[in-house]
């Protein structure tokens, strides 16, 4: 049995990861166990801003270079100390070279890509050196290989294109005539026919584990990292996200396209070409199952599998007359970007020809407007076409999964979803196989979108509010009392998790986006804030959450004044504050109408003996 297991940056960022790795190799099942690392947590982002600090001729670069070395050194102490070790003269040669190819870069003022792919190689082969010494030291018998011998790529500088032929043809020979169990390689890295370094592009560890996977036949490829396993939604973003048990290869690609940075996307095509599983796992939680990828299995009972975006995206449009009934304007289009090198992540077209709309990559959008005006200008002097129209800070958001083709409404939900709350969606495309379904919104919607989506496909039996509380006096207050007391209610029997996101009174005020906890709600609130409604409703807006409710338990005419800004913006108000209500008809309408436009529910009702407010009878 084979197993090439790849661990990230996050897990040989010090030495007690290195020791827990070393565990987890120790332990694996297999005859033979590859194992792939990346550089040492940062420091291929610190090799960056060196090498960019040396182009700008600002000598902090040697700065940098001192806290890289320092780095290594302190790791390799504390792992197995300085004295006799290999790894740290491997080290002093490493900062050696680094520093005159710095230099270089510092005296011409100059960074080329092939330069770059040097200076940043050193992260990888310093990682391999030490965690590969630290094996044998520890009894783990183990070889090292400089992935630069075995994966050839062209002269693709930033990310280079493997010669699959050479590069298989040298790992199956280099295999066959070594019969160590542990091998350890750098991953990331490659070289050129003649020998000159070249990287794989950020992620390319995962890359290399996959390429020596597909080649060496393993039963399955391991990628070890700080998370178990791929997620429903971005659980930085969505706290209800659970871990995936299993996953379709096509599935994760798309996940992983779309903005699931556990898994760098071309790492899937070496392994799905041979059938080779593939699983994500965490390696400060090795019990964990993580998830585990590979051919589809349609038994699964779930269509939507995961909920995810790209974010910082330009809506790029070009439309006019000039366009209908015109054979070759997308060819152009296209052609004029695939030669500016911006990758188009989403177009829709009107039936009617009329306008063509792309995603890309806000930092691309500049360019992408100039060079299209530049091609299409004989058509914009005669009006046939409209200057191209560059929309900045949207993001993609995407559902997936490989079944999503067999259920109906799976795009009513998900745009009924978003609309509830307010979402507007500028762009859709959907695929004929139906295993994404993608949709353009405001970056500033993103939050308030994938949790409003992740409720709706994978929270089906409870539905959250989020309530900002105005007033804790004595109908506040039993307001407040009462939702502790009706929680267990509340979550059986209405399916209802409510949570107090905010609190004002007229002395102090407090927010929490985790939600305030009830059973002590009266000492947060007197620790808060100086109480100001109109930085209260700001943060209301700000947070954006969706299926927010104001609930105004006062008599207050200046709350009542905010009501039409905040059901404006899809926020309902629950009110027993007669003001509102009572006043102008026009008044009355004018808020009737914005709940009604907006699909914010108004609720309102007066108070029974300056009591408890009666919402519902």
């Amino acid at each position: 049995m084979v197993k090439v297991l790849k661990f990230g940056g996050t897990s040989v960022a010090d030495s007690k990861a290195i020791q827990q790795v070393a565990k987890i190799v120790k332990q694996t099942d297999a005859d033979r166990v590859v194992v792939v690392v990346s550089a040492v947590g940062g420091v291929t982002n610190a090799l960056l801003r060196l090498s960019e600090k040396a182009a700008s001729q600002d000598k902090d670069y040697l700065k940098d270079l001192e806290a890289i070395g320092k780095t290594h050194s302190d790791l390799i102490e504390s792992l197995m100390g300085l004295t006799d070790s290999n790894s740290a003269l491997i080290l002093e040669e490493s900062i050696g070279e680094i520093a005159a190819v710095a230099e270089g870069v510092y005296l011409t003022g100059e960074l080329t890509a092939r330069i770059k792919d040097k200076i940043t190689s050193f992260g990888e082969r310093l990682s391999a050196a030490i965690i590969g010494e630290y094996f044998n030291k520890t009894g783990l018998e183990t070889r090292i290989k400089d992935s630069r011998e075995l994966l050839i790529t062209d002269n693709n500088f930033g990310k280079g294109l493997v010669d699959f032929e050479e590069s298989g043809a040298r790992i199956l020979s280099y295999f066959k005539d070594n019969a160590n169990r542990v091998f350890i390689l750098p991953g990331f890295i490659a070289a050129t026919a003649n020998g000159e370094i070249t990287t794989l592009g950020r992620g390319g560890s995962d890359y290399t584990a996959a390429i020596l996977a597909h080649y060496l036949d393993a039963d399955e490829l391991e990628i070890w990292t700080d998370v178990s396993g791929m997620f429903t939604a971005n659980p930085n973003l969505v706290k209800q996200a659970k871990s995936i048990e299993s996953i379709s290869y096509e599935e994760a690609m798309e996940l992983s396209h779309f903005g699931a940075k556990v898994i760098f996307p071309p790492t899937i095509q070496p392994a799905l070409q041979k059938s080779i599983p593939i699983r994500i796992r965490n390696t400060f939680e090795p019990e964990a199952r993580g998830t585990w990828i590979g051919k589809s299995n349609e038994q699964r009972k779930k269509a939507v599998r995961g909920i995810t975006y790209i974010p910082d995206i330009s809506l790029v449009t070009l439309e006019g007359p000039g366009m209908i009934g015109i054979p070759g304007i997308a060819k152009r289009i296209f052609e004029v970007l695939t030669q500016a090198d911006i990758s188009v992540a989403l177009i829709t077209q009107a039936s009617s020809e009329h306008s063509v709309c792309m995603g890309i990559a806000e930092a691309d959008a500049g360019l992408a407007e100039s060079e299209l005006n530049k091609a299409f200008s004989q058509e914009i002097r005669l009006n046939l076409l409209k200057p191209t129209l560059v929309e900045h800070d949207h993001a993609i958001i995407a559902l997936v999964g490989d079944l999503m083709k067999s259920h109906q409404g799976l795009s009513g939900r998900m745009f009924s979803t978003l609309g509830k709350n307010n979402v507007n969606i500028r762009a859709i495309a959907q695929g004929a196989s139906e295993r994404n379904i993608s949709a353009v919104i405001a970056r500033d919607d993103v939050k308030k979108a994938l949790n409003a989506l992740h409720e709706t496909f994978f929270e089906v039996k409870r539905k959250q509010l989020n309530l900002f509380v105005v007033g804790a006096g004595n109908v506040g207050s039993r307001f407040l009392d009462l939702l502790v007391q009706q929680d267990s209610y509340l979550k059986k029997v209405l399916k209802l998790q409510v949570r107090v996101i905010g609190l004002i009174n007229s002395r102090t005020m407090v927010v929490q986006e985790g939600g305030i906890d009830l059973k002590n709600w009266s000492d947060q609130l007197a620790n808060g804030t100086k109480a100001n409604l109109t930085d209260f409703q700001e943060k209301i807006s700000q947070l954006n959450l969706r299926n927010s409710v104001l609930v105004d338990n006062t008599a207050n005419e200046e709350v009542a004044g905010i009501y039409a800004s905040l059901l404006g913006k899809n926020i309902a108000v629950v009110t027993c504050n007669k003001i509102a209500c009572s006043s102008d008809y026009s008044a009355y309408q004018e808020l009737t109408r914005l709940a009604s436009e907006y699909q914010a529910p108004f609720l309102f009702e007066t108070n029974v003996g300056a009591g408890l407010p009666v919402i519902d009878t």
